[in-house]
């Protein structure tokens, strides 16, 4: 676990939430299984394996070092969680964790929630696909924005600062969908959302009718049992993307599974909707660099026809 020690002894004081270091890219052999996120003041170390007392110990003493350079005198916030097969758990190693636990990206407010699940309010990974959006949004009048699997609706967050006009949010976890809401008033926006939280395959009449759109966010789980397995489901979402798009409209899609490549959203859009034009993929955070670009976070851009 030396490279996990090495990136926690050189690392900056950041104000917004990002990765630390990244061992599930396979670029350090041996630590494949470590993650280290700042959701500040938190840290929080993820562990895909069952991880030892000595190495918590060591991780604990190392965090505890730096922190001392970086921001002496205040107290150290970090958390453990394993999500090793059979033996899933969070535990608070040191400090508090703020309730409400508020963070920020490039200007936005996020709630976050770094005690209880597995996934926390808000994927690091994205950064740069939330960027994208914010650029592409930026300076165009009337923009009509398509958020599905909005989950806590950071996108739509980043497209109304950036001057959207409406944003439609679809996620059938009411949960979610309720954090998305206060993420939306944590960031003064009172108007040009709505939020229907159900399942996305039920739901088209209602979307259809609040369409078309200039641009339409695909970011489902890759698979959750009973809800969307990207195999079999995603082909059923790009049949309906040039139907729901306005002309000159773009798609942002996104897929987050080591086993399936690009190729695997590249043949299937020419197959179903050949005549959206690909026109980039997004690249991801420097700090989620990985040995495969077939492994990492697929984020492709598509766009539709004048």
């Amino acid at each position: 676990m030396q490279a996990l020690l090495n990136a926690i002894a050189t690392m900056d004081l950041s104000t917004d939430a990002r990765r630390v270091f990244h061992g599930r890219g396979g670029l350090y052999p041996g630590c494949e299984h470590w993650a280290l996120d700042a959701f500040p003041p938190v840290f929080v170390l993820t562990s895909f394996q069952p991880a030892t007392d000595d190495e918590l110990t060591a991780v604990g003493a190392a965090l505890a070092q730096r922190w001392q350079v970086l921001a002496p005198g205040q107290p150290l916030n970090w958390v453990y969680q394993c999500r090793a097969e059979g033996h899933t758990g969070t535990r608070l190693m040191a400090g508090s964790v703020p309730e409400p636990h508020v963070v920020t990206e490039q200007g936005a407010r996020f709630l976050v929630h770094v005690l209880k699940g597995q996934n926390h309010g808000l994927f690091l990974d994205m950064a740069e696909g939330r960027r994208w959006v914010g650029a592409h949004v930026a300076g165009r009048a009337r923009f009509r924005v398509l958020n599905l699997f909005a989950y806590t609706c950071a996108f739509s967050v980043v497209a109304l600062q950036a001057g959207a006009r409406q944003v439609v949010n679809v996620d059938m976890s009411h949960g979610a969908i309720a954090i998305g809401q206060q993420n939306h008033r944590l960031n003064g926006l009172v108007a040009g959302a709505s939020f229907l939280p159900h399942d996305i395959f039920s739901t088209w009449g209602k979307i259809t009718r609040s369409g078309p759109y200039d641009l339409i966010i695909v970011d489902p789980p890759s698979y959750q049992k009973g809800s969307f397995v990207a195999t079999k489901d995603y082909a059923r979402l790009m049949r309906r993307l040039p139907d729901l798009l306005m002309p000159g409209g773009h798609a942002l899609l996104c897929l987050n599974a080591p086993e399936l490549g690009v190729a695997f959203l590249q043949d299937q859009m020419r197959e179903l909707a050949p005549e959206l034009e690909w026109v980039e993929r997004v690249a991801n955070p420097a700090a989620f660099a990985d040995v495969s670009a077939d492994r990492s976070l697929k984020v492709l851009v598509y766009r539709a026809p004048d």
